[in-house]
C-alpha cells in the first residue's frame, strides 16, 4: 500500500474517532481544532517519539507563555489598551523564541502553534488562565494539543502497519 494511501485511511478513520471522542464523550470540554493543529504540528516535528516530545512540550510552552501574556494585558498600566496588548504579545513572542535556545522548546513553530491556539480560545470562551479547571484557556489548549500529537503518533503508526513491512519511517514525511 502506498504511504499516501496508508495516511489516508489512518487519518480519516482516526480523525473521525477524535472528532467522535472531542464532540462527544468529552462533551466540547476540549477543542478539537486545537488538536488538529497539534496533530499537523505532530508531522511537522518529524514525527515518532522527537516529534511526540516537539509537539506537545512545544505547545504547552506556547500556551503558558499565552496565559502569561493575556494575564498581564489584561492588567492594563494606563496606555491605550491595544497598545498595552499590542507590546504584552510583542514580550510573549521574544519570550517564546529566546525560550527556544533550551533544546527541549527548540520548536518555535509548536510553541506558536500553542500561543495562538490558546489566544484564540479565550477570545472564544473567556476564562480565568490562572483558575485550576476546564474554564481555563490554557488547560483546555494544553489538554487538547496532548490529545492532538498523540493522535499524530497512533496514525503515523497504523500508517507504518498498513504500509506492511516496509520503512515505516516514511509515514512521518507528510
Amino acid at each position: 500500500m502506498s504511504l499516501n494511501t496508508a495516511l489516508a485511511i489512518s487519518l480519516g478513520v482516526l480523525g473521525a474517532v477524535a472528532t467522535w471522542l472531542f464532540l462527544g464523550p468529552l462533551g466540547g470540554m476540549l477543542a478539537i481544532w486545537a488538536a488538529f493543529i497539534a496533530w499537523g504540528c505532530y508531522y511537522h516535528s518529524g514525527g515518532k517519539e522527537t516529534g511526540l516530545q516537539s509537539t506537545i512540550l512545544g505547545t504547552a510552552a506556547g500556551a503558558v507563555i499565552a496565559g502569561i501574556t493575556l494575564k498581564v494585558a489584561g492588567m492594563g498600566v494606563g496606555l491605550p489598551e491595544t497598545m498595552w496588548t499590542a507590546i504584552c504579545v510583542g514580550l510573549g513572542v521574544a519570550a517564546m523564541v529566546l525560550l527556544a535556545n533550551v533544546p527541549m522548546f527548540a520548536s518555535i513553530p509548536a510553541q506558536v502553534y500553542g500561543f495562538a491556539s490558546t489566544v484564540a480560545y479565550a477570545m472564544l470562551k473567556g476564562g480565568s488562565v490562572t483558575e485550576a479547571s476546564m474554564a481555563n484557556p490554557v488547560v483546555v489548549i494544553i489538554l487538547s494539543m496532548i490529545l492532538g500529537a498523540v493522535f499524530g503518533y497512533v496514525s503515523e503508526k497504523v500508517a507504518g502497519m498498513l504500509m506492511g513491512a516496509g520503512d515505516h519511517r516514511a509515514a512521518a514525511k507528510v
